[in-house]
């Protein structure tokens, strides 16, 4: 980022959705988690996570994998290298666009 550039530029626009964040947050600290667990986590439907999932699945931050756990079908979502290269990145633009506003 160069100096004339606003801090807001380094906001990852895939990231910054409530939604988005919430699911990166939530998995910045498990090696993996399950879909229900994650659902519950960030409080939201079925159809909610699942689209937001595939945003991130398709921008490379998160892996799904789906399996069984005996009969029950399973889907485990996970962040990438690159995901939490991204989420790291954009926790380093938020606090230098909060800096930027103190005297």
């Amino acid at each position: 980022m160069t100096a004339q550039q606003h801090p807001r530029h380094g906001l990852d626009e895939t990231i910054h959705s409530p939604t988005r964040l919430s699911i990166m947050a939530a998995l910045v600290p498990m090696e993996r988690m399950d879909f229900p667990l994650l659902r519950d986590t960030i409080e939201a439907s079925d159809s909610l996570l699942s689209k937001h999932m595939t945003i991130l699945e398709t921008a490379g931050y998160v892996e799904v994998t789906k399996g069984h756990v005996g009969k029950r079908p399973r889907t485990w979502l996970a962040l990438t290298e690159q995901g939490r290269a991204a989420y790291d990145a954009y926790l380093d633009a938020l606090r230098a666009l909060v800096d930027s506003g103190e005297t």
